[in-house]
């Protein structure tokens, strides 16, 4: 166990349980509303990359760094990637539309849509992947972005609801929504080759350091 990994562990715990609080309180505070739709809550990519980074930085505390196969290391780099693109879309296009977003409680969406973004991605960076990765992993990253797109267009048909307006077919159509969803797919596939770079950058220094 390396210097400081204890502290680091009780963090992620921390943090994990924070992030599952906020969650669970937003779903309370909104579950005897008549329009309520647990189907809808669970929809908002938000919540989803919330609950997959919350699980990832518990499995992160308690499988040790040199006890992580490659396939580990992907999967932790993915949730990663995909908590970040909750932050960044959040302050770039969402920011402001909390009440729309069911995240109007001040500090349930500082926790989802600022800090654990934050927390996660800092997390990976002081402790990178034990494996490298290959480039073409940052394509099979691209996968989950891409099925929840999908379902969002097909569920949002049937029920007519989105969670976003940048996907809100009933707003805009679909030739608009796919020109958004094109622009997107851009600049993520552009994000998860950043972050396989970074990540081997930042392993291969470490593994150096430590052997």
């Amino acid at each position: 166990m390396r210097p400081g990994d204890l502290a680091l562990n009780i963090a992620r715990i921390g943090f994990a349980a924070l992030g599952v609080a906020a969650m669970t309180f937003q779903f309370a505070s909104i579950h005897g509303r008549p329009e309520f739709s647990a189907g809808n809550f669970f929809s908002f990519f938000t919540i989803q990359s919330n609950i997959v980074a919350a699980v990832t930085l518990c499995l992160a505390a308690v499988v040790r760094r040199g006890e992580r196969p490659a396939a580990f290391d992907a999967f932790r780099s993915a949730v990663v990637l995909y908590i970040a693109i909750t932050g960044v879309v959040f302050a770039i296009l969402l920011s402001g539309l909390q009440e729309d977003l069911d995240t109007h409680i001040g500090w349930v969406n500082f926790v989802v849509h600022t800090l654990i973004p934050v927390v996660v991605v800092v997390d990976w960076l002081v402790d990178p992947p034990a494996h490298g990765l290959p480039m073409w992993v940052a394509g099979a990253w691209l996968a989950y972005p891409a099925a929840w797109f999908a379902y969002t267009l097909v569920r949002g048909a049937a029920v007519d609801w989105y969670p976003y307006p940048f996907v809100d077919v009933a707003r805009h159509g679909y030739g608009r929504v796919f020109a958004n969803a094109a622009i997107l797919l851009a600049a993520f596939a552009a994000a998860a080759l950043a972050f396989c770079w970074v990540g081997n950058l930042r392993g291969g220094r470490l593994r150096r350091r430590f052997g």
